[in-house]
């Protein structure tokens, strides 16, 4: 594995764990060249999932997109990343456990939506405003309501 800081190619692993479902590998490791450590996961390659976007467009689903935007939506809150990376497990898997290889991105911001309201309601609101493009206070007001008449 290639060090992302130094370019070095010699690396050594210093833990390996599984993540919660058992789908990827999380190693730590550390660069032989320059001491600096960092972080790998290891999955099982499946078929890709296509997102169909809302102008008619397909794209490869791309877990690093999903999980810039709860990184966003998390920012300055009680969320690790772990968390975060948690999370996109489970959607992988619920996109992977679909017959259908094509996804619109609706179910997928929808699947990033309910686990960020399970995971902090303020990162829920923020992803919400963003993805459901709210244009006045009265969205906020809605969304808010729901997450208090759901409590």
């Amino acid at each position: 594995m290639k060090c992302p800081y130094c370019g070095a190619a010699d690396t050594k692993v210093i833990d390996s764990r599984p993540s919660l479902d058992d789908m990827r590998i999380r190693r730590r490791r550390e660069c032989i060249e320059c001491g600096k450590r960092f972080t790998t996961y290891e999955a099982i390659e499946s078929s890709p999932v296509v997102v169909i976007k809302k102008n008619g467009f397909r794209e490869l689903y791309d877990r690093e997109k999903v999980l810039r935007s709860m990184l966003k939506a998390c920012e300055k809150r009680p969320v690790s990343n772990e968390q975060l990376n948690e999370v996109c497990d489970r959607i992988e898997k619920s996109l992977q456990n679909r017959l259908d290889t094509e996804v619109s991105s609706q179910v997928v911001g929808e699947l990033v939506m309910e686990e960020l309201r399970n995971l902090d309601k303020v990162a829920y609101v923020r992803f919400a405003s963003v993805y459901k493009d709210f244009r006045d206070i009265d969205s906020f007001v809605q969304v808010i309501s729901e997450i208090q008449k759901n409590q």
